[in-house]
């Protein structure tokens, strides 16, 4: 179990600390073990290699460094990465050069495309800032609709089909009250057409029940029932709204000098993304935390087999609610204090422009 990074700052002193934070910020720079006398070159105060050999033996014993292989050199663990991560980091704002990179490729994307061209684009653009793979797990968007109708199928069902404003279209099936005429059908549907069309079903049902008062006077009572049983109906999420999965840049972590077992633990990871095994925990993480969540090795376990760290941050929708993650995949190297900032402005961008879309329509 990984201890907390109090633990850890109660027990190393300053020096320590240094000693450390260098090792680590060496290590994700070059992917190299560290050893003692590169360390006591590279740190600002002068210590001899004895010195430094006898420190990191201490946060070895903590369990925050290790000797990978044979090597004489130390790399830092999941949880020493995890400790550096959450009391060491220093995470500066993204660079001019790639502010504008972003916002200019999502800028493009966004003038000629729908939301998931952006969220496409955005996942080749994490990719390539970061040499890893970029992904992006969205929910199912709520549809905003263009058209709605009843057809009746027998006596006590209809078929409700609504058309969004992208084509997108979507039946559902609604049992009817007893006794119900056609003409009374015809005029559910074009009293949920004033409401409905241009707004999403959220938004329509919502309306709906502000103007209950109003409704009740304007429609007869099995009207009434269609019209409730209706919206109820529709807006029961439909069967197949499994979150879209978009990963770019896969090549970047698979490469000939793995190993037999590494290549295999990085394909099973792919497959479960594919899969979408795992990504509701993942989105229900990213809402309960908020901002950008940093995930190291075994800490998720949708990614513990590949031994990948996730640098993930939730973008939103027009309303302000939490509608999917962006990030990036990479080996547990990343350069956290790069790659950070990135992540959270790219979904910055992207939650600016959805907001911007919507209120366009």
């Amino acid at each position: 179990m990984t201890r907390p990074a109090e633990d850890f700052l109660s027990v190393l002193n300053t020096r320590s600390q240094e000693i450390f934070r260098t090792l680590v910020e060496r290590y994700l720079d070059t992917g190299v073990p560290v050893g003692s006398r590169d360390l006591s070159r590279l740190l600002q105060v002068e210590l001899s290699p004895a010195s430094v050999r006898n420190v990191m033996a201490d946060l070895e014993d903590l369990g925050l460094i290790a000797a990978p292989h044979t090597s004489a050199g130390r790399a830092p663990t999941q949880q020493g990465l995890r400790f550096f991560v959450d009391s060491m980091l220093e995470v500066g704002a993204v660079d001019e050069d790639e502010r504008g990179r972003i916002a200019r490729q999502m800028e493009h994307t966004a003038g000629r495309g729908q939301v998931e061209d952006m969220l496409t684009e955005a996942s080749s653009l994490l990719s390539g800032l970061s040499h890893g793979a970029g992904v992006v797990i969205a929910t199912k968007a709520d549809m905003v609709l263009r058209h709605i109708e009843f057809v009746r199928l027998d006596n006590s069902r209809a078929m409700a089909i609504m058309v969004g404003e992208d084509g997108q279209v979507e039946n559902r099936i609604l049992e009817l009250p007893p006794g119900y005429a056609a003409s009374s059908l015809q005029q559910a549907g074009n009293y949920l057409s004033n409401y409905i069309v241009g707004r999403t079903l959220a938004e329509a049902k919502k309306l709906l029940n502000e103007r209950r008062d109003e409704q009740r006077a304007e429609l007869d009572e099995l009207t009434q029932k269609l019209v409730d049983a209706g919206i109820a109906t529709l807006s029961t999420p439909a069967s197949g709204n499994a979150p879209t999965v978009i990963v770019r840049g896969r090549a970047n972590l698979i490469n000939d000098t793995m190993a037999s077992d590494e290549l295999a633990r990085m394909r099973q990871l792919f497959d479960e993304l594919e899969s979408k095994d795992g990504l509701l925990d993942l989105l229900g993480d990213a809402e309960r935390g908020q901002g950008v969540r940093i995930f190291i090795g075994s800490e998720n376990k949708l990614f513990s087999l590949s031994g990948s760290s996730v640098i993930l941050s939730p973008y939103k929708d027009a309303n302000d609610r939490i509608v999917g993650v962006l990030g990036v995949i990479g080996p547990t190297r990343l350069n956290y204090a790069r790659i950070v900032p990135v992540v959270d402005y790219t979904a910055n961008v992207i939650s600016a422009m959805i907001a911007r879309k919507r209120a366009a329509r």
